[in-house]
This record gives C-alpha cells, sequence and structure tokens, in this order.
C-alpha cells in the first residue's frame, strides 16, 4: 500500500475504521473495507456511514492523483448525495471513485460501493468537492 499511496500517511480515520485504498490512478479511486462486527448496525448490516465514509475518500481520491513525487493534492467535501440499494453483513466491499470533470477550483465526483464476492451494488452516491489551495494544479503541492 505505501507505494500506492507514494507516502500519504493513512488518517486516524481510516486506521479506526480499517479501510485501505487498492487502486489510486488519474481520476479514479478504489477503497477496500473487511467487514467486522464493528462496522454492522443494530440489524447487523454494513453501516450506512461506513458505506458513506468509502464513497466519500474514493471520490476524493479519485479528484486527488498526484504524480509528483513528495506533493500531495487535498479537497473538502462540498455536498454528497447518497442512494443504498442493498446490504451486506460479511466479506468484503470495494468503493469506486470516478472523477467527473469541473472548474478549477471545484469539481465532480461519482462513486459505488459493491460487494467484493460478486459485484453486487450496495450504494451509489455523487459528489462536489473543493480543492484545497494549492490542490488545484495537478503537481500539487509539497507535504
Amino acid at each position: 500500500m505505501d507505494d500506492l499511496m507514494k507516502g500519504e500517511p493513512a488518517s486516524g480515520f481510516q486506521n479506526l475504521l480499517g479501510y485501505a485504498p487498492v487502486r489510486w490512478e488519474e481520476g479514479t479511486a478504489e477503497v477496500e473495507l473487511t467487514i467486522g462486527p464493528q462496522h454492522r448496525n443494530r440489524s447487523g448490516v454494513l453501516h450506512g456511514g461506513a458505506l458513506m465514509t468509502l464513497l466519500d475518500t474514493a471520490m476524493g481520491l479519485a479528484a486527488t492523483h498526484c504524480t509528483v513525487p513528495g506533493h500531495s493534492r487535498r479537497v473538502v467535501t462540498l455536498s454528497l448525495t447518497s442512494s443504498f440499494l442493498g446490504a451486506v453483513a460479511e466479506g468484503a466491499v470495494v468503493a469506486r471513485g470516478t472523477l467527473l470533470g469541473g472548474g478549477r477550483k471545484i469539481v465532480g465526483c461519482r462513486g459505488e460501493v459493491r460487494r467484493k464476492e460478486d459485484g453486487a451494488l450496495l450504494a451509489s452516491a455523487e459528489g462536489m468537492f473543493k480543492y484545497l489551495a494549492g490542490s488545484e494544479n495537478p503537481e500539487g503541492t509539497p507535504r
């Protein structure tokens, strides 16, 4: 994962939930989570908040890929609209984010979460993201 993230440290929230980026390229990213008891709601299925976190993370990464070593790009989420389409209680899920486009400072992304085992669609989302100062440039800023 270190090569994939190019030296980007995991966030505290990422460590708490236990998800991991598995793909990060220009305009697309994937994040994977193996479901444990701590991820389930009172009904025994993956919590919607966990799904939203995976969607937000995958879309944010899709918007911030940077190829310059030692540099990074950052966004903040302006809006996130989601639809929950299925439920899962065990196994692993993969969230994929795709950069749709936008302007210099604000961009749109689409995301979906699928069950890793069979590709069943569990949730989808669209979001708007704003680049932090310097991150609107593809070369990013020094870390």
